[in-house]
């Protein structure tokens, strides 16, 4: 358990294991590290696995400024935390808003990427009206926490109703700066992805069955796995089906 100051902004993050390539995984929007909880043992017996609170969740800080919060701050925060554990490169994953992230890490240090881990996320809109939906949907939920506080999320997803943030503020910001999407980077790069990418989606995870089959064709040479009995929190719902197939594309890696 550590902190890496970024500028005013302090990021949590803890790192398990000793030896391997760096996993880097990125939570989901209002769940926490705690989200990968059932992962730990698993995957740190052969890497090493940085976990971490995005700017306005958990352990991190939360800026008064919502300028503070950008996809571009994010992807900074992703190569910080690799340079602070002296990973070049690393394998670098997320649950839904924390896949995307990921995706757009890639896009913008493709040199960085060993692997990408895409799951239950989409890759963003290629339209600008799907985007603008998509736009008022995160724009909702920052004013339903301002209104309602933290209380807001507990009838979200198993990953986001247990997690504990200090500030129902810090996490509204998140989704004003950070859960709104801007354009189609990520989306028009899948075709350009050149490295070994795991797309895992929950069977009952609805909302993001199609976006698992549209980046499972376009991404090149791309593996889905669909978890079968799990929702939006595969990890969490099916967590030795999810570890079991995580561990067989990290161990196809390394052979």
């Amino acid at each position: 358990m550590a902190f890496l100051a970024r500028g005013a902004v302090k990021l949590y993050y803890e790192v398990h294991g000793d030896k391997g390539p760096v996993v880097i995984l990125t939570h989901g929007f209002s769940a926490t590290s705690a989200m990968w909880r059932g992962q730990i043992d698993a995957f740190s017996k052969d890497h090493r696995l940085v976990i971490w609170d995005m700017r306005g969740h958990g352990q991190t800080d939360y800026p008064e400024d919502p300028s503070a919060y950008s996809e571009k701050a994010t992807l900074q925060d992703i190569g910080a935390l690799l340079d602070a554990v002296g990973a070049d490169k690393a394998i670098v994953g997320g649950l839904s808003l924390g896949g995307y992230m990921s995706m757009a890490f890639y896009a913008a240090h493709p040199q960085r990427v060993l692997a990408l881990l895409i799951i239950d996320t989409g890759p963003g809109f290629k339209k600008d009206e799907a985007r603008d939906n998509w736009n008022k949907y995160a724009l909702a939920t920052a004013s339903k926490l301002e209104t309602d506080g933290l209380a807001a999320l507990q009838s979200a997803s198993a990953e986001r109703a247990t997690s504990k943030h200090r500030s129902a503020s810090g996490v509204a910001h998140a989704a004003r700066g950070m859960l709104t999407q801007r354009d189609a980077t990520v989306i028009n790069m899948l075709p350009n992805i050149n490295v070994p990418s795991l797309v895992i989606v929950g069977a009952k995870d609805t909302n993001f069955l199609n976006a698992a089959d549209y980046m499972a064709a376009r991404i090149p040479a791309a593996q889905k796995v669909v978890i079968p009995d799990a929702g939006h929190a595969a990890n969490i719902d099916q967590p030795e089906a999810f570890n079991r197939a995580i561990g067989d594309f990290l161990d196809a890696l390394g052979r």
